[in-house]
């Protein structure tokens, strides 16, 4: 063992000596050198305790014996009051955390009042539980390294501060962590075998982090001065002659030191110049030619990757996109060492991405391979997003594909129950995913076994706790074709031979509801199909027949095929009456909707028809035509005044989709006279009598060439006085103002829009980022001044109306429900940026509101919190916001073969039943059927293959017309 107490002081000094005024990465490193002094300073901590608690001890004693003064006395029940307050919300915060153990912010909490008080049991307590639920930042474990190698001092202790340093190196990529654990360790040289179990902590850590461009360098770098520091306790005294022995270890030490230049220098890290000229001044022999051609390498390689670090250092957290920018860079390069840490550099600070998590585990199952590695990543993956569930899925498959335990999937499956899923169709792909594993394990030549008899209770299981534990938290099973009986009755025909559980299992499945879709049924028929045996075939079909709803035509079609193939003539009459019936009830059924509906559509015509007329009456009406050239007038006549209120409630229905931004139709007929509503050519006169306290409106034409100088503003309050004057200090600071041109109805009441004009292009985008600034009370609607006839596809919608996973959709709140107060209840559960109250164009609250938190997770607890909770006596929803996809106008989807339909609590309304496609309708009124000598149904009015011969009509023909081909 080297004699660690005077030689590592002299490396000291020649650490001390050699990074006298060098880079600040280098002056990192002289704790290193320093470190190495605690290794001889025995008993040093003990002594520095000993000194700690006798400096506490005279503060203390100096507290109790006080000056006797008011001031002291007072500090001291303040003391007390403070200990009291926080021991209360320990107590508080510990309670909230046996509720909710996966309440994150509440453990910070927690862990943060622990510290101050100084509660070390309990604090380290609250830690270890934190740390089993959810991987800590760097900031958590540096805190908690910290104060454990405080207090260890004999060797058990510093064992357990190892095993905790291990924990923290595999949460994230921290070069902090890794550097803090190897200078832990040299503290620890005087043991046995100390300096080997250094060299192994340095290399872990420079395989972890040495490529990382910005901070690998200070592992490198202080990997070499704990080797300098080695060197100068075996290097000769001065004057004397060292022995054989000692020159070779002395050879050896300086090849160890030559090689971590050598290997420095090939990686590409950033101020290798200074790394460079180091190793010059540090050799005394020439550098190798071929560690110079490593180091232009690095030198290019640095080149390359610097465009990404400086984006990465130029932008803000969590720069998720330049990092993605980074990863696929790296992906192309294809080196498996940097891919692997950009995509944990990039995890650090997204670790609540979970797509980010997804790509990555995806690339280590995929490329790397290794069973460490990918298991660990996948562990984490779920730690830190356990919301989603395609992360356990992946996570269990790779567990299956590493042949790890039985126990140990079937505790990750229990694990990932117990995540607190936001969707009730989340729970169904968790059970799938698992029953699939189950059913993988299973040999099903064996007639019975362990396995087989497991697979059935977890399907048991699975359909207890949807109907039982999803059922009752989500209004619904998340599974209403039952898939998960499905497939088990698929195992039960295929595998297991047994015909008669699967036909219970359908039996089952008929019975929730699915009875009235085509495509069940048939589902059905291919298992009996497949596995089972004529008979029970037609009896599914004639079931079919009966209780299909959305495609009858298909299954009679089927059954027709059925009895064509395997039926006798009893069989095939039987089923041509059954189909002809079925097919007259529901074309019987179609046409009563198809004439209803046409009685509507005329109905609308004839009302479209009735304004067009009116429109054409007042405009014959008008006293005077407005000039080509001119712009629509804002006032006095009514025309221009229904003009103006369409493109009023146009511009900001257009802008802000999803809220009602319109008034009540009633008040815009009486204003705007639509819907046939007509008006005497005095209105404007009998208008002026009636409100005479209001004055005159001058007419404002507006020049569209001033557009690019124009915003238009809504959604303001009606009663606001002299609009002009107060939306010219409004929008004071935009810059100047050259008109304000404010829209007023017939009767000179201002109708909550104007145009406001300036001088400069640069002041009307300025004016344009006041989007949504409130006035009294409003928002403020501010978009650009555009032509709608020229540019119809114009659009200024800034809202998502995509799936928005960190932002809530709250409902049945009060109205009389406050901004502030929403915001008391929400920021319990995280940090909000943003919370949005909607209301109508006339200010007033319809109880919904939009609640944006900072991240995903905050925002599932929110949802598991609160939804289902009472505010106000209301009983509030709250959920991820997700808005209804809009079919846009003149978009036509075609509908799918077999659709999956849901109805409400009332069953299926009169309005969704299908109507027949128009092709067949002309058909039936004007031809005849007829029957072949078969009994298959003939058309005699239709098309032809030759003239006068009719043609027969196959399937495939009836499904291209029932399908519109």
């Amino acid at each position: 063992m080297v004699n660690t107490c005077p030689v590592l002081l002299v490396g000291t000094r020649v650490l001390d000596r050699r990074y006298r005024g060098h880079s600040p990465t280098q002056q990192r490193c002289e704790f290193v050198a320093k470190s190495t002094m605690a290794a001889a300073e025995q008993g040093g901590k003990e002594r520095e305790a000993r000194g700690l608690g006798a400096e506490e001890d005279m503060e203390s004693e100096e507290e109790e014996r006080g000056d006797g003064s008011p001031e002291g006395t007072g500090q001291s029940s303040s003391e007390e009051e403070d200990e009291k307050e926080n021991e209360a919300e320990i107590q508080r915060l510990e309670e909230q955390l046996s509720i909710n153990a996966f309440d994150y912010n509440c453990h910070v909490d927690l862990i943060k009042l622990l510290r101050q008080e100084g509660e070390l049991d309990r604090l380290r307590r609250a830690r270890q539980k934190m740390s089993e639920l959810f991987p800590l930042t760097e900031e958590i474990w540096l805190d908690w390294l910290k104060d454990e190698m405080k207090i260890a001092e004999d060797d058990s202790s510093r064992e357990a501060v190892y095993e905790l340093f291990e924990k923290a190196v595999k949460d994230y990529l921290c070069p902090e962590i890794w550097l803090e654990y190897a200078q832990y360790s040299i503290g620890g040289m005087g043991e046995e075998g100390g300096i080997a179990k250094v060299r192994t902590i340095f290399e872990r850590s420079l395989t972890a982090v040495g490529l990382h461009m910005t901070k690998g360098s200070t592992i490198w770098d202080a990997y070499r001065e704990f080797e300098n520091a080695i060197l100068g306790t075996i290097q000769p005294l001065p004057g004397t002659i060292p022995s054989a022995d000692q020159q070779q270890m002395l050879n050896t030490q300086l090849e160890k030191i030559h090689n971590l230049f050598k290997r420095q220098l090939g990686v590409p890290l950033l101020d290798m110049a200074s790394t460079f000229a180091e190793y010059e001044e540090w050799s005394e022999e020439p550098i190798p030619e071929i560690v110079i051609q490593n180091y232009k390498k690095a030198i290019q390689q640095v080149a390359k990757y610097k465009p990404y670090e400086e984006a990465l250092m130029a932008a803000e957290t969590p720069k998720l996109a330049e990092y993605q920018a980074y990863i696929d860079f790296e992906t192309k390069e294809g080196d498996p060492a940097r891919i692997q840490l950009v995509f944990e550099r990039a995890l650090a600070d997204n670790c609540l991405v979970p797509d980010l998590w997804a790509r990555y585990t995806q690339y280590l199952d995929r490329q790397l391979k290794i069973k460490e590695l990918v298991l660990g990543a996948h562990d984490r993956a779920v730690r830190n997003c356990p919301w989603t569930v395609g992360l356990w899925k992946s996570y269990i498959l790779a567990l299956e594909r590493h042949c790890v335990e039985h126990n140990t999937v079937t505790e990750t499956f229990e694990k990932a129950l117990n995540a607190g899923f936001i969707q009730a169709t989340d729970y169904v792909e968790i059970w799938q995913s698992y029953l699939d594993y189950l059913r993988r394990r299973v040999d099903f030549t064996k007639d019975s076994s362990k396995e087989h008899e497991e697979l059935r209770a977890a399907f048991v299981r699975a359909l207890d706790y949807l109907k039982q534990e999803v059922e009752e938290r989500f209004s619904e099973s998340g599974d209403p074709s039952c898939s998960i009986m499905q497939n088990w009755a698929t195992i039960e025909a295929r595998h297991c031979k047994n015909m008669q559980k699967a036909r219970e299992l359908w039996d089952s499945i008929m019975t929730k509801g699915n009875s009235k879709f085509a495509n069940m049924w048939l589902e059905y028929y291919n298992l009996e199909r497949a596995h089972g045996d004529i008979q029970h075939c037609r009896k599914a079909l004639h079931r079919a027949v009966q209780c299909t709803v959305d495609y009858p035509e298909h299954v009679c079609d089927v059954l027709l095929a059925l009895e064509k193939i395997e039926g006798s003539l009893e069989d095939w009459d039987a089923a041509v009456l059954k189909t002809e019936a079925k097919l007259s009830r529901v074309n019987e059924q179609r046409a009563k909707a198809a004439k209803k509906q046409a009685i509507l559509d005329r109905q609308e015509e004839e009302k479209a028809e009735q304004r067009k007329k009116t429109r054409a009456e007042k405009k014959a009406k008008k006293p005077k035509k407005a000039k080509p050239g001119d712009k629509r007038k804002a006032e006095d006549d009514e025309e221009d005044d229904e003009e103006w209120g369409e493109e009023a409630a146009e511009q900001p229905s257009k802008k802000h989709k999803g809220e009602e931004q319109s008034e009540d139709n009633e008040e815009m007929e009486t204003e705007t006279g639509l819907f046939g509503r007509s008006t005497s050519s005095t209105s404007q006169s009998e208008a002026k009598q009636k409100a005479p306290a209001t004055k005159e409106q001058p007419r404002i034409l507006h020049n569209p060439n001033k557009d690019n100088i124009t915003v238009f503003v809504s959604n303001l309050p009606y009663d606001m006085s002299d609009p002009e004057q107060h939306l010219r200090s409004v929008f004071s600071d935009c810059g100047e103002i050259s008109q304000v041109r404010v829209v007023y109805n017939n009767k000179s009441t201002f109708r909550g829009y104007c145009y406001v004009e300036f001088t400069e292009e640069k002041s009307a985008l300025a004016a344009q980022k006041m989007d949504r600034h409130e006035v009294n009370g409003r928002p403020m609607y501010v978009s650009p001044c555009v032509d709608k006839n020229k540019n119809p596809e114009f659009k200024v919608f800034r809202y998502s109306t995509a799936l928005e996973k960190h932002k809530l959709f709250v409902s049945g709140i009060p109205f009389s429900c406050t901004k502030e107060e929403l915001e008391e209840i929400f920021k319990e559960h995280g940090t909000i940026r943003e919370i949005r109250l909607v209301t109508n164009r006339s200010g007033k609250p319809k109880g919904l509101a939009y609640v944006e938190y900072e991240n995903e997770s905050q925002a599932a607890q929110a949802v598991l919190k609160l939804d289902g909770t009472k505010m106000k006596n209301h009983v509030i929803k709250v959920a991820i916001s997700n808005p209804p996809v809009r079919r846009q106008e003149g978009q036509d989807t075609p509908r799918p073969m077999v659709p999956r339909q849901t109805y409400g609590a009332r069953g299926k309304g009169r309005t969704q039943v299908a109507l027949l496609p128009r092709s067949l309708h002309r058909q039936n009124t004007s031809s005849t059927t007829t029957k072949a000598e078969n009994g298959t149904p003939q058309s005699t009015g239709g098309p032809s293959g030759a003239e006068g011969e009719p043609r027969k009509m196959s399937n495939a023909d009836f499904a291209k017309m029932l399908l519109r081909k």
